[in-house]
């Protein structure tokens, strides 16, 4: 088995826990690669695991459950999903308890919060004790007026779920929450503490819910800053497809923790 560059990749034979980001590697919008249903039950014949780790927090789970499920994959249910959305909330309810959270992020989002039993609210509030900004589809001058407004008043913990420029669309692509948290940086002087991807949490998350070690885990996608990284900064393999945002010129120039140890076209060619 050889990758793009005709590395020798025998060693994803022997993978267990594949985890695949979405936008870019599995689909995009509303197209399904080819070969990922064939793919998936591939790792499942073989006694593997798969699990989508996204930086993409504009979707609650239930919502990227229905996705898949439109998409034609119906045998995917909400323990194949971990999202920077989850471990943002799994931070802040840690962090803050019952405390009241400013959040700008899309109404999926916000409402997943509040059913998971968050406090938030995406109101101009003197009482939050932290922000969080989200990938946001649905943003608005009215939502980064009072973003910004909470950040220039208040001196409070300011978090954002992912440090992603851009999201591809059908058409190319549209700023992301790097893309957004830079923005209110220029106006009001503050950065946030990124959550997913590039940080290693997801990774580790993934390998100690379903017990398996770095050796039997790799991350798949096709960005150098985020799925990449995260990968080899937990120690596991890593692939870059060119399905996404990424090109080869990007990968040849790629050092540190954003070099991949595959690279492949696309998921289609690890079945």
């Amino acid at each position: 088995m050889k990758d793009r560059f005709g590395k020798n990749a025998d060693a994803l034979k022997n993978k267990k826990l594949y985890l695949f980001d979405m936008d870019g590697t599995v689909y995009l919008d509303e197209t399904l690669f080819d070969g990922v249903p064939e793919l998936l039950s591939a790792i499942e014949k073989k006694g593997g695991r798969y699990v989508f780790i996204t930086n993409n927090s504009s979707r609650s789970v239930d919502d990227y459950v229905a996705k898949m499920h439109r998409l034609g994959l119906n045998n995917i249910a909400e323990e194949h999903f971990l999202t920077s959305g989850q471990a943002a909330f799994d931070l802040l309810k840690e962090k803050f308890g019952d405390k009241l959270i400013y959040i700008q992020a899309t109404k999926s989002l916000v409402s997943e919060y509040r059913r998971l039993g968050l406090n938030v609210t995406e109101e101009y509030t003197e009482n939050a004790s932290a922000v969080l900004v989200g990938f946001d589809p649905e943003f608005t001058g009215r939502k980064v007026y009072n973003t910004c407004k909470m950040l220039t008043k208040f001196d409070i913990p300011y978090y954002a779920t992912n440090p992603d420029w851009v999201c591809p669309v059908e058409f190319g692509y549209i700023p992301d929450c790097g893309s957004m948290c830079r923005s209110i940086e220029r106006a009001t002087g503050k950065k946030p503490v990124f959550i997913g991807k590039p940080e290693p949490v997801m990774v580790f998350t993934a390998m100690k819910k379903f017990g398996f070690t770095k050796e039997e885990t790799v991350v798949v996608g096709d960005r150098l800053y985020t799925d990449i990284a995260s990968g080899n900064n937990a120690g596991v393999d890593t692939v870059c497809v060119l399905s996404g945002e990424v090109t080869l010129s990007d990968i040849e120039k790629a050092t540190g923790n954003e070099a991949p140890v595959f690279v492949f076209d696309s998921v289609k060619d690890l079945i």
